[in-house]
């Protein structure tokens, strides 16, 4: 039994994302809901997008951890990036822990009008799968 990440013929062939995730029965799904690059009190880290991205996706690895996951076995990243933020500094800074071995995940991302934290320039969520032997 394993999780299937799949970019099907007819679709864009792309480094960074997946198209397609096949969980099969028996496989643990763990949802992350939005994480923001905020410290354990709630407050933003910094006003810099690139470091409040490393910390959401830190959070959301603090969540997957507790649940027994790990970023290597999220299937799908929804990010969402506020249009005032620096995109490249956003997506640049966590680019590379999002990269994992084999297919890429599915990637989701949207700049966004505002987030509902104040001062959050991005916000993540994640979805992992987990084969438990």
């Amino acid at each position: 039994m394993e999780i299937t990440l799949t970019q099907p013929e007819g679709l864009v062939v792309s480094p960074a994302f997946s198209h397609v995730a096949v969980v099969p029965p028996g496989a643990t799904t763990i949802y992350v809901g939005g994480q923001n690059g905020v410290d354990t009190s709630g407050s933003v880290v910094s006003a810099d997008a690139g470091e409040q991205s490393l910390r959401a996706v830190e959070n959301a690895r603090i969540a997957l951890e507790s649940a027994g996951a790990g970023l290597d076995d999220v299937i799908s990243w929804t990010v969402l990036i506020h249009q005032d933020a620096d995109l490249r500094a956003a997506y640049g800074a966590v680019s590379s822990r999002l990269a994992r071995e084999g297919a890429p995940p599915l990637v989701t991302a949207a700049l966004v009008a505002g987030l509902g934290v104040p001062g959050a320039l991005i916000e993540v969520s994640a979805v992992a799968a987990v084969v438990r032997e």
